[in-house]
């Protein structure tokens, strides 16, 4: 009878452990946080960022200044201001950002800018988190010099941009082409799918062939999604 009630008595206390405590009738809840803001994460320290402004985008950046200030000041709560003598636009955090991943969106947004992307194409890295900017140059993919390249830029382009203006609207993607140097704006599989058919283009394959690729794989694309 005495190891019987010690045996019961040791499982009561197991079952103490085990189960948890209640209040009132009611379970206890996991306590709940508020994610932290973007000065508690860094210790109160505000944040920086600054983006070079090239000689050539200082024009188009004065004209467009108040459709770039507006969502950076507004919306995404980051201070922004154009450092004149340095030539470089500056980003820091405030009291009242939200989420300190604000800061490099809205750096990620004006590079973009720089690169010379238009602000509606470019304010989408803002609101959207998958978005990219991929660059390369024309040398990566093949050796070229004078009227190979110049052949080459022209083939990227197309007659009236007709050929960059059918890659981007088939990969939902927007392409920026300076000199030799290519910028690709959109989602990861996208960039991959857009930069193939560049990268076909430079290395001489017809505009047509191209296209009957692009459908193919953009196709197929729309299928697994």
């Amino acid at each position: 009878m005495d190891s019987n009630q010690a045996s019961t008595a040791s499982m009561e206390i197991e079952r103490d452990y085990s189960e948890p405590k209640l209040e009132s009738g009611f379970p206890q809840l996991k306590p709940k946080f508020e994610p932290l803001k973007a000065q508690e994460m860094s210790d109160g320290r505000v944040q920086f960022r600054k983006v070079s402004v090239p000689a050539h985008r200082f024009t188009p950046l004065k004209k467009a200044w108040m459709e770039i200030y507006t969502p950076i000041y507004d919306q995404m709560k980051i201070d922004i201001r154009m450092n004149i003598k340095a030539r470089k636009v500056e980003l820091k955090t405030r009291s009242d950002t939200p989420d300190v991943s604000n800061l490099q969106k809205c750096a990620d947004f004006v590079h973009a800018f720089m690169l010379g992307f238009d602000v509606i194409d470019a304010i989408a890295l803002l609101r959207l988190d998958d978005l990219y900017v991929d660059s390369f140059e024309i040398k990566d993919v093949k050796t070229l010099r004078g009227e190979h390249l110049s052949r080459a830029i022209g083939r990227l382009s197309g007659k009236g941009g007709k050929t960059k203006f059918a890659i981007e609207n088939a990969t939902r993607t927007r392409i920026v082409i300076a000199d030799t140097k290519i910028h690709i704006l959109g989602s990861f599989l996208n960039i991959k799918v857009a930069r193939d058919s560049l990268c076909s283009l430079i290395l001489g394959s017809p505009a047509g062939k191209v296209y009957s690729k692009l459908r193919t794989v953009t196709a197929r694309l729309a299928e697994r999604f």
